[in-house]
């Protein structure tokens, strides 16, 4: 199994919601390198899911339930989507400030690369921020 973060404004998409939607298409993705994350994704594989701009933190664990699959809003038939199930919350959600001054996750894509909306996560870094959001693995 593989690990990821995905990036939604709470604003236009919460945890919230995709908890009340149950599975639904993580669709919009128009970057190149995210959209080569997401066709890596398999069916089972966990899932960070972030709030970015105003709140910045990890709220909930979500797990790939479709594999990669056309984007039907996607007018040029380059880009595509995966559907994702909500699991459950962090017990705490986990702030980008925290993710920043932990030196194990110093290599994160999301301090690296902090633009990225779908990005890997490695395994030890999957269990340090499960940890301190409270996820018993």
């Amino acid at each position: 199994m593989h690990h990821w973060l995905v990036k939604s404004e709470p604003g236009a998409w919460s945890w919230d919601d995709h908890v009340k939607a149950g599975v639904t298409s993580w669709d919009g993705v128009r970057n190149a390198q995210a959209a080569n994350n997401m066709k890596a994704m398999k069916n089972g594989d966990h899932v960070f899911m972030y709030h970015s701009v105003s709140d910045k933190q990890v709220v909930g664990i979500l797990e790939v339930v479709k594999t990669y699959h056309p984007d039907p809003s996607d007018k040029t038939s380059r880009f595509g989507m995966v559907d994702l199930k909500a699991l459950r919350p962090l017990q705490t959600p986990v702030t980008l400030a925290q993710i920043k001054q932990d030196p194990r996750l110093a290599e994160l894509a999301l301090v690296r690369q902090s633009r990225l909306s779908v990005m890997p996560i490695d395994s030890a870094s999957w269990r340090t921020i499960c940890k301190m959001g409270g996820v018993k693995l």
